[in-house]
């Protein structure tokens, strides 16, 4: 089996029937991504396999479960090396999309795959998640805010639901158990003007690792203090000061 049949196999078994055209540009996105990051670190995995199950069809697989076929406005913070929003962007070429980081090297990175790819409706930013939130052109401007980002749920909450249109949804991609953080986050996601609308639990094809999918809705403007200053969400994450006092 060659890369473009293994990586058309892995895609079915999330149910996704991709055309020609859209593998040759996710085969001709790994291959960038290799090259760059022999200088640039932009990923640990390297391997094609573990690239197309680990990055591709993990960023993809939410398409099982939220209707991607049509024109979403939608914001990857945190985006890295494009994940998961080049690949849903790729596969869903309906989207809207737009990359968020705040290292303006992997910024760069991005424009070059967007620009070889021949990708459109589809833009980067260099900023904070922080200061976006701030920022009228992007405060609640989205359908949906996806991040595969590392961090705790409180924190993404607070770097997301600011940017998300009420109505519209936040959905962190995890890993592992996430039991203790669905409850550590119960209180940021209220206070941020959000509800736990669902969660998705995802077994990648030949991973022992489970995944999960957080879907937050967005059931009302979040309050203008907001994200707080670049840096706070993550070094204090918002959590409810009375049960301390216990």
């Amino acid at each position: 089996m060659n890369k473009k049949e293994l990586l058309d196999e892995s895609l079915k078994k999330i149910k996704i029937e991709a055309s020609d055209e859209q593998l040759d540009q996710l085969l001709d996105y790994y291959d960038f991504l290799i090259k760059t990051n022999e200088t640039l670190n932009l990923t640990r995995i390297t391997e094609f396999e573990d690239v197309v199950m680990k990055h591709f069809v993990d960023s993809c697989a939410i398409g099982q479960y939220v209707d991607l076929h049509r024109s979403l406005s939608i914001i990857d913070i945190g985006t890295g090396a494009g994940f998961p929003g080049i690949p849903l962007k790729i596969i869903y070429p309906e989207l809207s999309v737009t990359l968020a980081d705040s290292l303006n090297k992997r910024i760069r990175f991005l424009e070059e795959v967007i620009q070889l790819l021949s990708l459109e409706n589809i833009r980067t930013i260099h900023s904070r998640a922080e200061d976006l939130g701030k920022n009228c052109d992007f405060r609640e401007k989205f359908d949906l805010c996806v991040s595969r980002a590392v961090a705790n749920l409180s924190t993404l909450s607070e770097l997301a639901i600011p940017l998300v249109k009420v109505g519209g949804n936040f959905i962190s991609y995890k890993s592992g158990e996430i039991d203790q953080e669905l409850k550590d986050a119960e209180f940021a996601v209220g206070e941020l003007s959000g509800r736990i609308k669902d969660v998705l639990y995802f077994q990648l094809p030949g991973d022992e690792i489970s995944r999960s999918f957080v879907m937050i809705e967005k059931v009302r403007k979040t309050k203008k203090k907001y994200p707080r200053k670049a840096g706070t969400p993550s070094k204090n994450p918002l959590q409810d000061i009375s049960s301390c006092e216990r």
